[in-house]
């Protein structure tokens, strides 16, 4: 990719980032002065000036660590799983993993294949989702459909919470949540119930204070002899290279229009790319900001005014409040359609699907029933791509050719056979009676019921089963 579109020339590597600030003539230009050093010499500093900055450092560099009782007592180890890389160093311990997000999971589920008993700490549980979805395709395949999308939001969760549930029953796996499936961040694992019901993981509830070897837990219960505890309570939001007066973190919760762009600076020449926590993968959300802020930046496109944009921002906070539970990790959560379509709908890339069944019914078919993927924002508007109806079509084909890495000799099957014979059974006899009752389908399908009702009762006086009849068979006769 990056030789495709000759980046390298572009790309400074091994480079720290000490300060982004104004330039002196940012009032007039809208200009940032950027004070680097190498990675390997950070006294070795140099000031550059840009025309425009997007900050692309994530959030998820700056570990946040809980603060329990007795942390300075502990004569165990305690690490936060940023610090985590595999197993190796933690085998044959007794280990407490705290946290039930993806990383908790993961790193519990890993550690339970190499160690005597892994302990998961979790104050509120968590609806843990398989990654494949029906037929065994990837989730996020099957859930980030426009369909899913318009539907009614409490059939979706409902529809979420079942199929869930249906997998295992989170009560007696120690994992209830105590709030619904779309309330919080999924958490998605098909190995944690499978190391659970072998006892190589047990859930227990949070911690309420810790002893020099030991962990006791809220519910009383007490676990001795713990050699490890592994944090994985998420992450701090910050950016140490901007001063407060330039764009401030407070709790995880920031001032952002669309989660990009800082509301009131005098020029928007400084966006977040990726500064979302979305229910799908992050790098189309990304990508479709980027073509957002360089429109943006070329002044191809305009920001609203600042109070325009911190209504924006207002409201999207306070939905945000009403659907999910009072976490650091869930100031940032965006649906993953919704969010594309809104800034597409601003860069003039969200495709018209009204439009594309009148002229591309095929298409429009893949677009609202198939996988949302990225092709589908380069269809139309600016940065189209002349293959994007090609990817678009052939999504499902790509996901299967990636894991089907054996040929399989496949039967051909005419499997709707079946369903022509069923329907010729219902019809045919409704034509009839049309026919007879001259095109009152009322009255034939009252005929076809009366004469099946007295097929019925004919059978049931053919298949009496008397003395005589049964002892040629050799059955067994009496009154019942």
């Amino acid at each position: 990719y990056a030789k495709k579109f000759n980046l390298n020339n572009h790309i400074q590597y091994n480079t720290f980032v000490h300060q982004i600030e104004p330039a002196n003539d940012y009032d007039q230009t809208g200009r940032w002065d950027i004070t680097t050093s190498p990675s390997d010499d950070l006294t070795n500093k140099t000031t550059t000036t840009f025309d425009g900055v997007m900050v692309c450092s994530g959030h998820h560099w700056d570990p946040r660590m809980p603060s329990f009782t007795g942390m300075d007592k502990f004569k165990g180890r305690q690490l936060h799983s940023h610090d985590y890389k595999d197993y190796r160093g933690f085998e044959n311990k007794k280990i407490v993993v705290v946290g039930i997000g993806n990383s908790a999971v993961d790193l519990a589920c890993e550690l339970s294949h190499h160690n005597s008993q892994v302990f998961l700490s979790t104050r509120r549980g968590a609806w843990v989702f398989s990654r494949l979805g029906p037929g065994g395709a990837p989730v996020d395949h099957f859930f980030n459909r426009f369909i899913n999308a318009v539907m009614p939001f409490k059939i979706l969760e409902a529809e979420l919470q079942k199929g869930c549930s249906d997998r295992f029953d989170h009560a007696h796996y120690g994992l209830k949540s105590a709030y619904s499936a779309l309330a919080q961040h999924p958490t998605m694992s098909d190995e944690l119930p499978v190391r659970i019901i072998c006892g190589a993981i047990k859930a227990k509830d949070n911690i309420k204070y810790l002893d020099e070897h030991d962990v006791t837990f809220v519910d009383g219960t007490v676990e001795k002899d713990i050699d490890t505890i592994v944090y994985c309570t998420g992450y701090k939001f910050g950016f140490p290279f901007l001063d407060s007066s330039i764009f401030e973190v407070k709790d995880n919760k920031c001032d952002l229009y669309k989660y990009v762009f800082p509301p009131h600076l005098k020029h928007p020449t400084l966006a977040m790319i990726g500064f979302v926590q979305p229910i799908g993968a992050i790098m189309p959300m990304s990508e479709i900001q980027s073509r957002w802020v360089a429109r943006v930046f070329t002044k191809k496109c305009q920001l609203p005014s600042e109070n325009a944009m911190m209504a924006d921002i207002k409201l999207k906070r306070d939905k945000m409040a009403a659907r999910y539970s009072e976490s650091p990790r869930h100031t940032i959560e965006v649906d993953a359609i919704p969010y594309l379509n809104e800034i597409g709908s601003i860069v003039g890339c969200k495709p018209n699907l009204l439009k594309m069944f009148f002229t591309d019914p095929k298409l429009a078919f893949k677009c609202v029933f198939g996988p949302c993927t990225p092709p589908q924002y380069r269809l139309e508007g600016p940065h189209s791509w002349e293959g994007a109806k090609q990817a678009v079509e052939s999504v499902n084909s790509n996901v299967i050719g990636s894991i089907c890495t054996r040929q399989v000799k496949m039967v051909q099957r005419n499997s709707n056979i079946r369903w022509y014979l069923l329907l010729a059974v219902i019809l045919i006899p409704i034509s009839y009676g049309m026919y007879r009752r001259n095109g009152d389908v009322m009255g034939a399908i009252n005929d076809i019921g009366g004469t099946c009702v007295s097929a019925f009762e004919q059978l049931k006086t053919w298949c009496i089963i008397t003395e005589e009849t049964a002892r040629p068979f050799g059955l067994c006769y009496d009154n019942t």
